[in-house]
């Protein structure tokens, strides 16, 4: 298996873990009365399975993101371009406005 799935699959368990424990505290705390309301459902579980499903994806799409990016490599090399200095603008130049006509095509209104 490449190096990037396993990668991918060991931060979407990071997710899934980080996912049930955000659900877990926000039930605990009963945020918005949320606990009341997965308990007094019928179908509550639905609930809390879709809360925890959705949770991982954004949680291990984070955690996949922060790790790729943290894989940068220091080359050690400087880089960022020149750093010449601007040549300064001569003071006895100035900017004249050229005037350009735009002809305007009216439009006949329907009656």
């Amino acid at each position: 298996m490449p190096e990037l799935v396993r990668l991918y699959i060991r931060n979407v368990f990071a997710g899934l873990g980080l996912s049930v424990a955000f659900v877990g505290l926000l039930l605990w705390f009963n945020v918005a009365n949320l606990w009341h309301l997965i308990s007094s459902s019928d179908i509550g579980y639905i609930a809390v399975a879709l809360l925890v499903v959705f949770n991982t994806v954004v949680f291990s799409g984070v955690q996949f993101a922060i790790c790729i990016m943290r894989m940068g490599h220091d080359d050690g090399a400087p880089g960022g371009g020149k750093r010449d200095a601007i040549p300064a603008v001569d003071a006895s130049a100035q900017m004249v406005p050229v005037r350009v006509e735009a002809p305007v095509q009216r439009r006949k209104m329907p009656r």
